[in-house]
């Protein structure tokens, strides 16, 4: 344990990206109230006060696990590239990334789920949030207006309306992959049927943009 603890004071960065790694499993398995500062000690061989150190307590570290992993879909989606994409191929590449983000980062969702149990107790002291946010709709209607001015999507849709379609549809995969599983006897995550999920996510989207008419 001495060893490791002089490793971690050598390399900081390493050290707190290394907890908020274990904190973030721990947080999104047990919640905030059923997480203790003592069991992500255990989980990163460090001490309780190093932890302390770092982030100053035990709100401070959720806090901390809480932005990182929503400004992990925000950085996916800034490096998407849909300049060179027409409208319709723009918005089914963002919502398939959406897609992918969210089943590969399970514990992002646990922990909005978390969020949401608590009425967003933690999330309304992070301010910087609402600022990282907004890249996610500026892209979306940037998109949506090309698509206007090409006469290829419909005129009365709000980017959020777009971005609430997306993240529903995704956050449902997750959250509800294990009732749902039991209940009508499907594996959400089976690569076949996960195809064919990221798929209409697009289609959805796309078809509800370009309906004819609207």
């Amino acid at each position: 344990m001495k060893h490791t603890t002089e490793r971690q004071q050598r390399d900081p960065e390493r050290t707190r990206a290394e907890l908020l790694s274990e904190a973030t499993a721990a947080f999104a398995e047990s919640g905030y109230s059923g997480t203790r500062v003592d069991e992500i000690a255990e989980r990163t061989r460090t001490t309780k006060r190093m932890i302390y150190y770092y982030f100053g307590g035990k709100e401070q570290l959720y806090l901390a696990v809480l932005e990182n992993a929503y400004r992990g879909i925000r950085e996916a989606e800034r490096q998407l590239e849909v300049d060179g994409l027409d409208p319709v191929q723009a918005v089914r590449r963002l919502a398939e990334l959406t897609y992918d983000h969210h089943l590969e980062h399970g514990d992002f969702i646990r922990l909005v789920a978390i969020e949401n149990i608590h009425h967003g107790r933690f999330i309304r002291q992070l301010d910087s949030l609402r600022d990282a946010n907004q890249p996610a709709l500026g892209l979306l209607e940037e998109v949506l207006e090309r698509g206007r001015e090409q006469g290829v999507f419909r005129g009365n849709v709000d980017p959020l309306e777009v971005h609430l379609l997306i993240s529903s549809y995704c956050v449902f995969q997750v959250a509800n992959q294990h009732t749902f599983g039991f209940l009508f006897g499907v594996d959400l995550r089976d690569p076949e049927r996960r195809d064919r999920l990221r798929g209409l996510i697009g289609e959805v989207v796309t078809a509800w943009l370009t309906e004819p008419g609207a």
